[in-house]
């Protein structure tokens, strides 16, 4: 989101990945104009002219403005702002952020939707009916809907199943998929009576495999080549069959219009346009009336734009959880033990206050990874030292390790003085406050921190290439079974572990949510595994933004809504 970890990887549906980076705008800014605890908040958001203290939102409410098709005019048009991600492959670790999981939604094949609580409806414009033909050995069968047809006229038949099983179960190192878990349990994909059906046969039984088939890959686009690199800067409209098409994509926008092939409900806008903007320059294009809407996550943000005319805010829980990831490939922080030193020096408190000065904002702080604080089982599986700031605790594992405390007030070991990277992205002010902070927490341990600002447009290249100490990120849950992902986050082999950090142990426990198929069980094995992966302190949960949107008066349908998937056919304009 908007100044702050813009780009997630989402963690928990067949897309599965997250991360993001810190982006910050406008700085830390002063309170709102009323210190009264504001009201219940309205569905359809506060007005512009609301001046009371905004008050903490219902984590079991939606805030989206939710109307049903008949209330949604027809035609219109909806522009919005996004990130650039050179890659337009959502299966792979490289195009697989949440911004890059928004446009796929558009116009390639969403199988399954979900509500508030994450619950999954099967969607009969793909999938007709699902059956489970046995329990162990687990085998299910899909049949697709006879008029589901790729964007180049080809059927969406079984094959479908069987390359998007294939690019990602793992077997194949020429592919580079955002996780392999739930897939790599499959043993076979068939055609069952006819092309029309896919049947799914499990090596072992694996849980909840409704998570897996999110969406499909195009078989035409399965050679390792295309997979990982065929996506470069090319949306491949022709692959994909959803109601929305690409009309054009340049390097400053990407525009959908609704796809004259499609066999379902038509979309009720006639165009959704995208456009590539630095987080900074979002909030003055909305205030200029250039998009239509614009999330963020900082007070300073909210003061620029909460007077602008016929704006409406919507604020609620965010899915995702900050991060400040530890590269375990660097010299200094392959050791563990001087990872350690950096959690025990880290002030979360400082940090949040920071990030969040200003806004009526105090979730509990985050203590876990896969699952937001809302979520039924949600634990805090932080290690004891992440649970408070211990400069000296740093210090003393730093001087038990064989460093010594120069004159320059750094550690050093054998000649060498302990100095790593803080990666950020963007020129925002918020982002470079923290950066700045961070850099004194560590400073007061001995610690020498140096500032690398790059520019947004450069995210994926410095992720892909492991070329950061430490990094800000974000991971994004969009369904409420990220339990399947503990491997993906932590294990020693995932090209999604941007720690590169690992243990047999992990790998071990990360394997077991998915054999158990009690949802708050297998969360509670996930709470297990992840407490020994965050024990190896290669990355740290941080904070628990909040989802702010600031919308143009009458959208409906787009905000914060819990679990509830993006409605692309019903978002558009409520009737008057």
């Amino acid at each position: 989101m908007n100044d702050s970890w813009r780009r997630k990887l989402t963690a928990g549906v067949a897309v599965a990945a997250a991360c993001g980076m810190l982006i910050g705008l406008g700085g830390c800014g002063g309170s709102s104009s009323s210190d009264a605890v504001g009201a219940a908040e309205p569905a359809d958001g506060f007005a512009n002219d609301y001046t009371g203290t905004y008050p903490m939102p219902d984590a079991n409410t939606a805030y989206n403005n939710p109307q049903e098709r008949d209330n949604v005019q027809d035609g219109g048009t909806l522009t919005l702002a996004t990130t650039y991600t050179s890659s337009w492959n959502s299966f792979s670790a490289d195009g697989n952020t949440s911004d890059m999981q928004t446009l796929w939604s558009y116009y390639m094949p969403q199988l399954y939707t979900t509500d508030f609580s994450g619950n999954i409806t099967w969607n009969k414009d793909y999938i007709t009916d699902v059956t489970t033909v046995s329990d162990d050995p687990l085998v299910v069968k899909f049949t697709i809907n006879d008029k589901a047809k790729w964007n180049d006229g080809t059927d969406i038949d079984w094959t479908a199943f069987r390359a998007t099983w294939e690019v990602s179960n793992g077997s194949n190192d020429g592919y580079n998929p955002a996780s392999t878990e739930g897939w790599n349990q499959i043993k076979s994909v068939t055609e069952g009576d006819n092309a029309k059906q896919a049947v799914i046969t499990f090596s072992q039984p694996w849980y909840p495999w409704q998570s897996l088939f999110g969406g499909l890959y195009n078989p035409e686009a399965e050679d390792t080549t295309t997979f990982t690199s065929g996506w470069n800067d090319n949306p491949h409209s022709e692959w994909g069959a959803g109601p929305w098409k690409v009309q054009t994509a340049n390097d400053d926008e990407v525009v959908f219009v609704p796809n004259e092939n499609w066999w379902g409900d038509k979309p009720k806008l006639t165009q959704v346009t995208y456009k590539y903007m630095e987080p900074t320059a979002e909030l003055n294009a909305f205030k200029n009336g250039e998009i239509d809407a614009v999330e963020f996550a900082t007070n300073t943000s909210l003061q620029t734009v909460k007077d602008t005319k016929d704006t409406q805010i919507r604020l609620g829980y965010s899915k995702s959880t900050n991060v400040l990831v530890y590269n375990g490939k660097s010299t200094f922080l392959s050791d563990q033990n001087v990872r350690k030193a950096f959690e025990q020096a880290f002030d979360g408190t400082t940090w949040t206050k920071i990030h969040y000065q200003g806004l009526n904002w105090t979730p509990s702080a985050p203590g876990s990874e896969l699952f937001p604080v809302f979520q039924e089982g949600y634990e805090d599986n932080r290690p004891d030292v992440a649970k408070q700031v211990d400069v000296d605790g740093a210090k003393k594992t730093l001087e038990a390790d064989g460093y010594t405390l120069g004159s320059d007030g750094y550690y050093q070991k054998d000649g060498k003085t302990l100095e790593v990277r803080y990666t950020y992205f963007g020129d925002a002010a918020t982002g470079t406050a923290l950066a700045k902070a961070y850099q004194q927490m560590l400073k007061e341990a001995g610690i020498k921190v140096d500032l690398d600002n790059q520019d947004t447009s450069k995210f994926s290249d410095v992720i892909g290439s492991g070329d950061y100490d430490v990094l800000p990120m974000g991971w994004s849950a969009p369904t409420p079974y990220s339990q399947v992902n503990v491997a993906q986050l932590y294990g020693s082999d995932s090209d999604s572990n941007y720690t590169y950090v690992g243990s047999d142990e992990v790998d071990k426990l990360a394997a077991v949510p998915g054999t158990i198929s009690d949802q708050l069980k297998a969360v509670a094995a996930a709470n297990k595994a992840e407490k020994a992966a965050l024990a190896l302190y290669g990355t740290e949960p941080v904070d628990v933004p909040p989802a702010f949107f600031a919308v143009k008066k009458g959208l409906a349908n787009y905000g914060p809504a819990g679990f509830t998937s993006l409605d692309v056919i019903n978002l558009g304009w409520q009737k008057s």
